[in-house]
Formats: C-alpha cells, sequence, structure tokens
C-alpha cells in the first residue's frame, strides 16, 4: 500500500476512535461494552451496501459506532486482503463497532464470527438475480472489472453472459467461477446457529418482518432498544438510501425473469442441481 492509503488508514484509525468516544459519551461507556460487535456479510452483488446501510442506523438507535472502513475482506486501496489480514480485521471490531464483508464459509471465519460479543448477519440473494446483477455490474458500472472486457467483446448478448455466469469463464484475465461452486462457499453459514441469515427478497418486499428479525437478534446479545419497535424499524428503513450505493442499479426481487432465455433457464439447471432448493427458492426442479 502506498504512502497516500497509509495515511488514509492512520486518518481513518484516528477518526474511529473519536466516534467510539463520541458514542460512549452520548449512551454510556458501560452500555457500550455491553454491545456485540456487528458485522453485515455477503456475496458480492447480492445486498453488502443494502445491510451496511441498514446497520449504520442501529447507530441512531444505540451505543454503536459506524468505524468508517472498507469491507474486512478490501485494503484501503480495494485490494483483495489475505485471510490473515480479514481475520485481524474481524479481531479488531471492538463492542458496538459496526461493519461489512464478503466472507466465506470456512474456518477460521466460522469462530471468528460466531462466538461471544460477535453478531454476525448473513444476506443471500436468489442465484439468478445477483447473475443478472453482475453482469449489469460489470459491463455498465464498474469500467475496471475484470469481466468487462470478455462480457463486452467475447459475448454479444446477454444470452450468452448469463450462460457463462452460470458455468464459469476459465479466459486467462478474466477467470470467474461457476454460480453452484461460488454459492457453496458460503452455505455453511446458513447452518451457523450464531448466526442471523436473511434474504435479501425479505429486506426489500417483507421489511418490518426482516428488521424485527434484527431486533430480535440484537437484543439477544445485549441489545436493549430504548425506542418502541414500530419507531425503531422505521429508523433502520430512513437508513436505506440505495442511490448513496455506488453498485445500485435495481435491486428488484425476480429480475431474472426478464433476462434469462429457455436456453438460460435449462443451463441454470444442468450445472446448479438442487442449489435453489437448498436456498428455499424453489420447490422442485421443475420452475
Amino acid at each position: 500500500m502506498n504512502a497516500y492509503y497509509t495515511v488514509k488508514s492512520w486518518g481513518k484509525l484516528a477518526r474511529w476512535q473519536l466516534r467510539r468516544l463520541s458514542t460512549a459519551r452520548r449512551w454510556g461507556w458501560r452500555e457500550m461494552q455491553r454491545m456485540p460487535a456487528v458485522l453485515g456479510n455477503a456475496m458480492p452483488k447480492s445486498g453488502s451496501h443494502l445491510i451496511i446501510q441498514v446497520l449504520q442506523g442501529l447507530t441512531r438507535l444505540g451505543p454503536f459506532t459506524n468505524p468508517g472502513f472498507p469491507p474486512v475482506t478490501r485494503g484501503e486501496d480495494n485490494h483483495k486482503l489475505s485471510e490473515a489480514e480479514i481475520l485481524a480485521n474481524i479481531q479488531r471490531m471492538r463492542p458496538g463497532d459496526i461493519g461489512y464483508g464478503y466472507i466465506s464459509a470456512q474456518e477460521p471465519f466460522l469462530t471468528a464470527l460466531s462466538g461471544s460479543g460477535r453478531a454476525t448477519i448473513f444476506v443471500y440473494r436468489d442465484p439468478r438475480d445477483m447473475i443478472v446483477s453482475h453482469i449489469f455490474y460489470a459491463t455498465q458500472m464498474h469500467p475496471r472489472h475484470w469481466m468487462r472486457r470478455y462480457y463486452t467483446e467475447q459475448l454479444s448478448t446477454m444470452e450468452e453472459r448469463i450462460d457463462a455466469a452460470i458455468k464459469g469463464v476459465q479466459e486467462p484475465g478474466s477467470e470467474l467461477t461457476p454460480i453452484r461452486q461460488r454459492y457453496l462457499g458460503y452455505l455453511g453459514w446458513l447452518e451457523q446457529p450464531g448466526v442471523l441469515s436473511l434474504r435479501f427478497e425479505d429486506l426489500i418486499l417483507e421489511r418490518s418482518a426482516a428488521f424485527g428479525q434484527l431486533l430480535d437478534y440484537l437484543e439477544e446479545r445485549g441489545f436493549s432498544p430504548r425506542l418502541p419497535r414500530s419507531q425503531a424499524i422505521s429508523i433502520l428503513e430512513q437508513a436505506i438510501a440505495p442511490k448513496k450505493s455506488g453498485t445500485f442499479r435495481k435491486g428488484k426481487p425476480g429480475n431474472w425473469r426478464e433476462h434469462f432465455t429457455d436456453r438460460n433457464i435449462a443451463t441454470f439447471k444442468e450445472h446448479t442441481g438442487d442449489l435453489l432448493l437448498r436456498l428455499g427458492y424453489e420447490n422442485s426442479l421443475d420452475w
């Protein structure tokens, strides 16, 4: 990391401490120490920016702090961190801190994010919608995305791009893991009793119920809201500002139906097996 990002990182560390002091003054040091460290976790293009906005709304409800750091999986210059660096970022979080990241379900992360003093919210999304979101992000929103040239120069139709995202790509410089394999790396979070798993679609369509689950989960871990439940849910809803997310496009559940062709559906079924059943998005393989 060059000098600019090093200095920027130091500045954020100092700001984090000042924010914690401010939180302690407002809510009380002892009350803040009772809070869990809260981390929103998701696969890329599956609701990470939505859940971090919701979690940042907690700072209006109790002694929580938004440190203002990048995802725990990324450096200040946006490079991918090593496993040891990610773990160090997780362990650095103090009571009441709020963070987010893209962390697969493997050790040492399962233990680090499931134990005492932790509150981990895992958000997952219909893989079909995730594929569509990924393709639009790579081709229209992120000029330096590693898949952009492949999608726009090697492929000419949305149908071809969807098939490629399903099956994976081995093109040098444009490697993409098959969609089933990508999801299998995260499914373990659904089996962790200390982790709250929420569907992206519920955060959009069943928001009050999803936020109620979140508040119940946090109360089990030491949070005692001072506001009525309805008011607390309203504050969390107000925290959502899609236009402030640099990755926002549509976020509409079921949008895949506007882009998947019959061939894409056949390809998806062939290459993903029972993935949708395991995630609860379909009741049978005949969809």
